[in-house]
C-alpha cells in the first residue's frame, strides 16, 4: 500500500451514499454539518456552493468539490446573501419533494452529491491537512483521470448497466482518491504534496507502510533509503513533523485500531501484523495512543459501525 491509499483506507468506513439530482429555477438547500467526507459533481448546468464560514464557490459543469471534513454548506443557483442562507432548505427535505426533480424532464442544473463515512478517531495528517473545500473545475487538460472518473460515473448513472450495484461505489471510491490526488498535483496548499514530492522522506514512508511489522530501526531505514541517518532524521522531522520511529509508532497503532474494528483477530495476532512481540505490549503502546483498551476500542467501534455513526 502507498501513503495516500493507506491514509483513505484507515479512515473509510462503508460504502459511500449518494443522490442524483435536477433542479430548476431559484433553489437553495443545506447540507448539515457531517462526520465524514461530501462531495459533489455537477452533471449539466452550474451553481454555487458556500461553506460555513468559507468564500462561495462557483461551480459548472464537469467541476468537482470535496469537502473532506464535512463541513455544513449551501448549494444553490446564486451566490445568495446571508439571509438565504438562514432559510435554506434542508437538503433531505428539498431531495424528497418537489425541489428536486429526479424524473425524465431535464432541469438547468443536474449534480451528483453524495458523502463518505470516515473514522476521524485516526485521521492521517495528509487528509487532516486537505481545505475546508477542494474544487476541482472541470480544465482543458486538466485532472485527465479525474475528468475519466468522472465520464465513467455519468455514463453509469446514465444507463444503469448490469452491474451497477457494484460498479457504482467503486468508482465513487475511484473519485475520492483521484480527488485526493488531483489537489496534490495541484500542490497550492499543505505540506504533504512537499513531503511525498521529496524522494528520501517518501522511499522512507513507502518503505515504513509497506511493512509495518518489520524490525525497523532508524539505521535500517536509513541504510533502506539510501542515505545517512542524520540526513534521514532532519529531512523526515523537518517535512513530516515528527521523527521517523516516532511515526512508524503512530503508523502502526493506527493500523492496529483498523485491525481491531474491521477484523475478528485476535490481540495476539493484531500483535504481530503491526509488529508488537506480545498482546501486552501492544495494549500498553494502545493505552498511552488512545487512552483505552484494546478490548474497549474494539467494542466501541463495532458498535458505532453497526449503528451507521
Amino acid at each position: 500500500m502507498d501513503v495516500v491509499s493507506d491514509a483513505i483506507s484507515v479512515v473509510r468506513l462503508g460504502r459511500p451514499s449518494f443522490d442524483r439530482v435536477r433542479v430548476g429555477g431559484s433553489w437553495c438547500v443545506r447540507l448539515r454539518p457531517y462526520d465524514g467526507a461530501g462531495f459533489h459533481v455537477v452533471l449539466e448546468g452550474g451553481c454555487w456552493l458556500l461553506p460555513d464560514g468559507g468564500a462561495p464557490v462557483s461551480l459548472g459543469v464537469g467541476d468537482a468539490v470535496l469537502v473532506p471534513h464535512g463541513t455544513g454548506h449551501v448549494m444553490a443557483d446564486s451566490p445568495v446573501d446571508a439571509a438565504a442562507v438562514a432559510k435554506a432548505v434542508p437538503f433531505e427535505q428539498w431531495r424528497d419533494g418537489a425541489g428536486s426533480r429526479t424524473g425524465p424532464d431535464r432541469g438547468e442544473v443536474e449534480m451528483l452529491c453524495g458523502k463518505y463515512r470516515l473514522d476521524r478517531s485516526r485521521l492521517h495528517p495528509l487528509m487532516a491537512e486537505l481545505p475546508k473545500v477542494v474544487h476541482l473545475p472541470n480544465r482543458v487538460g486538466g485532472h485527465p483521470e479525474l475528468r475519466a472518473a468522472v465520464d465513467l460515473l455519468s455514463g453509469e448513472l446514465d444507463a444503469r448497466r448490469p452491474g451497477s450495484c457494484i460498479a457504482l461505489p467503486s468508482l465513487l471510491d475511484l473519485l475520492l482518491v483521484y480527488m485526493i490526488r488531483s489537489w496534490m498535483a495541484e500542490g497550492t496548499s499543505g505540506a504533504w504534496p512537499g513531503v511525498l514530492g521529496d524522494p528520501v522522506t517518501a522511499a522512507a514512508l513507502r518503505a515504513l507502510h509497506s511493512d509495518p511489522a518489520a524490525p525497523w530501526t532508524s539505521a535500517r531505514l536509513a541504510a533502506e533509503v539510501g542515505v545517512s541517518r542524520p540526513t534521514l532524521a532532519r529531512r523526515f522531522a523537518a517535512l513530516v513533523g515528527r521523527p521517523p520511529m516516532a511515526y512508524l509508532t503512530w503508523w502502526r497503532l493506527t493500523v492496529a485500531a483498523t485491525l481491531l474494528r474491521d477484523t475478528p483477530d485476535t490481540l495476539a495476532a493484531v500483535a504481530r501484523r503491526v509488529g508488537y512481540g506480545s498482546p501486552y505490549a501492544l495494549s500498553h503502546a494502545f493505552g498511552r495512543e488512545f487512552g483505552t483498551t484494546p478490548g474497549r476500542y474494539r467494542a466501541e467501534a463495532q458498535r458505532r459501525l453497526a449503528d451507521g455513526q
